[in-house]
């Protein structure tokens, strides 16, 4: 079937996934050695975003290069239960009927669930696919599955036998409106306008008080203690006295203690061990009563004075403070900007929390933990992760692990009517394990764990585990690298060691690829208030500008920022998004994959890259077009032949070593200059004189048919790995010609370099041809030579290897640069008024006299001199302007820097140009 003129992603992409799932050609095969990646798990609930993008096409294009390498190749995917998002989301389906999850009852609730998870779960597996994923998806995972449930079950047990989880009372993260615990990572915290309460503490037997600034008033009701720093001459002579804790009717007294900072208020810090976690490790260190004077819910409880009691707590605060002012106890009131911890899905400050929950003993899995870094059998990569990684298991807290919600994994503990607990598979289980009487009730632990902990299994329970019938465990771990962001190295990755390590024996993962953020082109976090999120989906297939409008502000939970997101995006995207298709933007994520740095996403790069497709489809449109039906074989090798397969060899042997060292922007690079510059700019101009020409023997036309086949199936292989759509479609219309074998591009070889090939001295001969062309056409360029005219070509000072070179090549410099004629100046000869270039010592002459409007030129020129002067002033001056330098940001600075650094350039150029034709 004949080629279309131009590339339409949307004409191949779905079909050849469609093709790639039906033949089972993810499946982990070959013959080679075990590698495998398992993938984070994304949440069921979620939605492809340009992390998961991103993240997923650094994996991908690791499964399929090392698939092709014939390495049995496994990327084990599946999903993530995603306890309080997934629960929240069927919760609010319920307040549409009118109904609450206790109205179900939590059999019925859960239920409920699963039906959810099956009509609409797992989107984002279906935007994976959007993106060229390859996983084996017959090896798909769920962390609620029966599996991967039995694998949480007897870890927990496991660990609560060995004294390693054990249930107790400690202060947690506190939604207060899904009352639950939750963990650190779904706590955002932002900088919000507050204020500093200065309240006055009578101390006990004086007429004296201590001074104490706080930004939470009504926390004061649970006080234990005050605390000063014990070089602090202001207070030592009080240290170990009493003080009225007012509105109380309690004394607290006066400690010791180095977190204090005396530089901060008055030096003087209230210590609640009940609501602050700095304030809970004073209070373990001095002893001290944990006073909890909150609900579930934030309202005050019986341990508050009786006035307060029932109050929420912000209007609890209220009435604290004007009860404080009434009693001359508020000294004053200061303005403050405090950091304030919002839980991600509620939007509520979230509250250290004095509660019951279960806990892991983390510092004993810890400690073969870190040793497993430091001895290398794991390695980050970069490497100075590592160290953010010593610094957080070093200091490492027990986990909490226990979550006050229905969906998730249930904990298998059953308490009796008393209330003692017994830990094991079943309440059948806990009677004979404990021995207990056969008909005495038991009852299951409410409680379920966090999501954090069944991932933490992830590497070994979606391999099997515990269960001894999948040979994939044994096979394939431990996996070969884990692919991640930095900012779940604590939640995850070391979870993932410290139980990999406890429950396998071995690590889980031999290496782990941290990556950054995306950002967008200034450096921005992306975020829907800024107008400048990006949907991958929307870069596949385009999208308006009123369909991003009418995207962006649906289901807004503050309708009132509408406006705000309205003028934010048609800001960003005036004219709404082009389609690039999914090659473009895979593309674009490994060229902008510097490791471990943040990436700029820009849409001029997705362009740049969409052009670079259309290119690759140009090019093998022309090579069908002039190789299909004739002979090619590589009998006449010509010196443009053996120049770019000897190119081809050394850009195979970088990319391998590119890739296996994870610089993905490398190879990206390599590749692009490759088959941009030297197969299309150069290699393909080069073969048409050849093909076109009578002056070249059928052998040599042959022979230039050949390299343009071979070198272009390497190139398809080379970027399978990042562009799999139209490397399939192109190398199966390639494939025939040159006649190689195999059902998909995947399945074949990667290219591996062949030293034997690379011939230096075509590569420097050729070298030699490429800036003998080029000298000409920038002459021509800065001259305004019309390009059809034939020039006369005067060579000075030349060797004798220019001389061979000239004569052995003399069909493709005249072809090329459109030489009239090529001459010789003899030593004694006085050169002509002329344009010149430098080929090493040799001069490159092109008398101007009678091929230039020398007047003309001089107009035209002096025109655009004008032009750039007058722009240089323009941008100094906004350089000049304080106001723009101070306000503007760093990016357009930059920017404008950069223009008035090429602009300068350019001027320079015009003028020089000026000046050589006024010499004509």
């Amino acid at each position: 079937m004949a080629m279309e003129k131009t590339y339409n992603p949307k004409a191949i992409e779905q079909q050849w996934y469609q093709h790639w799932e039906d033949k089972g050609y993810f499946k982990a095969q070959g013959n080679g050695k075990p590698y495998c990646i398992v993938i984070p798990p994304p949440n069921v609930t979620g939605r492809l975003h340009m992390g998961h993008a991103f993240q997923d096409t650094i994996m991908d294009t690791l499964i399929r290069y090392h698939r092709m390498k014939g390495d049995n190749t496994l990327w084990q995917p599946g999903m993530d239960h995603a306890g309080i998002a997934t629960q929240m989301v069927v919760e609010h389906q319920l307040s549409a009927e009118n109904k609450t999850r206790h109205d179900l009852g939590r059999d019925a609730f859960i239920d409920r669930v699963w039906k959810w998870k099956a009509e609409s779960g797992g989107t984002i597996t279906q935007q994976l696919r959007r993106m060229g994923a390859s996983p084996d998806w017959s090896r798909e995972r769920f962390t609620m599955d029966e599996g991967l449930s039995a694998a949480v079950q007897k870890v927990f047990i496991q660990l609560y036998d060995e004294d390693l989880i054990y249930r107790g009372k400690r202060l947690v993260n506190w939604d207060t409106v899904l009352h639950t615990a939750v963990s650190d990572l779904e706590v955002i915290s932002a900088e919000e306008n507050g204020h500093l309460w200065h309240i006055r503490y009578p101390v006990v037997g004086e007429d004296s008080f201590l001074t104490v600034a706080t930004t939470r008033p009504e926390t004061m009701l649970g006080d234990s203690a005050v605390a000063v720093h014990p070089d602090d001459s202001r207070y030592t002579h009080l240290i170990g006295k009493q003080i009225e804790l007012p509105l109380c009717d309690r004394k607290i007294p006066v400690i010791a203690d180095e977190y204090v900072d005396p530089e901060f208020g008055s030096g003087c810090v209230k210590i609640t061990p009940a609501h602050d976690f700095n304030d809970y490790e004073v209070g373990q260190r001095h002893n001290l009563p944990l006073i909890n004077i909150f609900t579930i819910d934030a309202k005050l409880n019986h341990q508050a004075p009786e006035a307060y009691r029932g109050m929420d707590r912000y209007i609890a605060r209220e009435s604290v403070v004007r009860d404080l002012d009434d009693l001359g106890l508020l000294e004053k009131v200061d303005d403050h900007k405090l950091v304030v911890p919002r839980g991600d899905r509620s939007h509520s400050v979230i509250e250290p929390y004095l509660t019951d929950q279960w806990f892991v003993r983390a510092e004993p899995l810890a400690k073969p933990s870190i040793q497993a870094v430091k001895d290398g059998r794991i390695k980050f990569i970069p490497e100075n992760w590592s160290k953010t990684y010593f610094n957080w298991m070093e200091n490492i807290q027990d986990w909490c692990i226990s979550r006050q919600i229905w969906w998730g994994h249930r904990i298998p503990a059953w308490y009796d009517p008393s209330g003692k607990f017994y830990v094991a598979e079943s309440a059948d289980a806990a009677r004979a394990k404990y021995g207990l009487a056969q008909d005495l009730p038991l009852s299951q632990d409410e409680d379920v764990l966090d999501t954090w902990f069944s991932s933490a299994l992830w590497p070994f329970s979606t391999l099997g585990w515990p269960a001894k019938d999948d040979p994939a465990l044994s096979k394939f771990y431990p996996t070969s690298v884990l692919v991640t962001g930095f900012d779940i190295i604590f939640f995850w990755v070391a979870r993932m060691i410290m139980f990999g390590l406890k429950f396998m024996d071995e690590v889980p993962f031999r290496q782990v690829y941290i990556h950054g953020l995306v950002r967008d082109a200034e450096g921005n976090k992306m975020s829907k208030s800024k107008g400048n999120i990006l949907d991958p989906l929307d870069l596949i297939d385009g999208i308006s500008l009123d369909e991003l409008l009418a995207k962006r502000t649906a289901g807004l939970m503050q309708p009132e920022m509408a406006p705000a997101i309205i003028a934010a995006t048609k800001k960003h995207f005036p004219d709404g998004i082009p389609a690039f298709g999914t090659d473009a933007l895979r593309f674009t994520f490994t060229a902008l994959a510097t490791t471990g740095r943040d990436i700029r996403f820009d849409l001029g790069r997705i362009e740049g890259y969409r052009n670079f497709c259309n290119k690759l489809w140009n090019a093998t449109r022309y090579v069908l077009q002039n190789t299909e039906g004739q002979d090619n074989n590589e009998s006449d090798l010509s010196l443009a032949d053996r120049w770019i397969i000897a190119r081809l060899q050394q850009v195979e042997a970088e990319i391998i070593q590119h890739i296996e060292s994870y610089r993905f922007d490398l190879v990206s690079r390599d590749l692009y200059e490759f088959v941009w510059n030297d197969y299309c700019d150069w290699y393909i101009e080069l073969s048409k004189p050849v093909l076109y020409s009578n002056s070249y023997s059928p052998r040599q036309k042959s022979a230039a048919r050949h390299t343009l086949i071979t070198v272009l199936e390497s190139i398809l292989r080379l970027l399978h790995p990042i562009m799999p759509y139209i490397t399939e479609e192109l190398w199966q219309r390639l494939a025939p010609l040159a006649k190689v074998t195999g059902e998909t591009i995947m399945h074949c070889r990667y290219p591996e370099a062949d030293e034997g090939l690379i011939d230096n001295s075509a590569i420097e001969e050729l070298e030699w041809v490429k800036q003998f062309i080029m000298g000409i056409r920038q002459i021509r360029s800065e001259m305004n030579v019309k390009p059809g005219l034939a020039l006369p070509v005067v060579c000075q000072n030349g060797s004798n290897i220019d001389k061979q070179r000239i004569e052995t090549n003399r069909s493709l410099l005249v072809s090329l640069a459109k030489i009239e004629s090529i001459t010789w100046l003899e030593p004694h000869d006085k050169a002509p008024e002329s344009a010149t270039s430098l080929i090493g010592d040799m001069n490159l002459l092109i008398p101007l006299a009678g091929l230039i409007d020398k007047d003309a030129e001089l107009i035209r020129l002096r025109k655009n001199i004008v032009k750039l002067e007058q722009e240089t002033q323009r941008i100094e001056a906004k350089l000049n302007n304080e106001n723009f330098i101070s306000r503007a940001p760093s990016a357009v600075v930059n920017k404008e820097k950069n223009r008035l650094a090429e602009t300068v350039s350019a001027l320079a150029s015009l003028k020089s140009q000026a000046d050589r034709i006024d010499l004509l």
